[in-house]
Parts: structure tokens; sequence; C-alpha cells
């Protein structure tokens, strides 16, 4: 039951991940990766309230593996930043670790303390 609550949920993340991306993309006329940003800074808030919150079994593998699982992405931010380094964009490559860290991390912490606020 698991794993169908996991693919359930990634069946959700991924298309969002990929329509967010284009959608956020598309309105920046920039080579910084805005949509990639966006979809990991949120993905980050989402499984911070989630592990903020008494979540079951069922909830964590349904949102936080499958659904936050497939909408956020390392391996895209990792491209994006080395294709940014490579093409002499080192000022953004730079800016996307160092935002997309601090971004993430301070998401994933505020989605924490808002779930504990609530749930207190």
């Amino acid at each position: 039951m698991t794993v169908l609550l996991v693919a359930l949920g990634a069946a959700i993340g991924a298309p969002l991940r990929y329509l967010t991306d284009r959608f956020v993309q598309s309105r920046h006329d920039s080579v910084f990766p805005w949509g990639t940003m966006t979809v990991n800074v949120a993905g980050s808030l989402i499984l911070g309230l989630l592990a903020g919150l008494p979540a079951g079994t069922a909830l964590t593998a349904l949102v936080g593996t499958g659904f936050c699982g497939a909408l956020t992405t390392y391996s895209t931010f990792s491209y994006e930043t080395l294709r940014l380094a490579q093409e002499g964009a080192r000022f953004y490559a730079a800016a996307n670790v160092v935002a997309g860290i601090v971004a993430g991390l301070g998401a994933a912490a505020l989605g924490f303390t808002l779930a504990q606020a609530l749930t207190t």
C-alpha cells in the first residue's frame, strides 16, 4: 500500500513540477533558473510543514516521499548550476547554490515552525 501512495504522490508532483517550472521560467528573461528555485522552495516548505505535524506513515509516504520527492529536484538544480558555470555565468551559478540552500532550508524551517504553532 505504501508504494502505491508514493506512486500517487509522485504522479501529481512530477507534472506539477514541470508545469510550474515552465510557467515561472517563461515569465523571466534571465538565465537564472527561477522555475527550479520555485519548486524546490515550495517543496521544502511543504515538507517542513509535514515534518512539523503529527503525520502518519501513509501521509508521509503520499506527500513527503511521493509528492515532494517528485516536485523538488536536486539533479536539475545541480545541472543548471553546472550549466551556468560552464556558460560563464559564474555569479548566477554561485547565487543559485547559495539562494537555493538558504531559501530551501529557510522554507523548511518556516513550514516546520508553522506546523508546530498550529498543533500546539
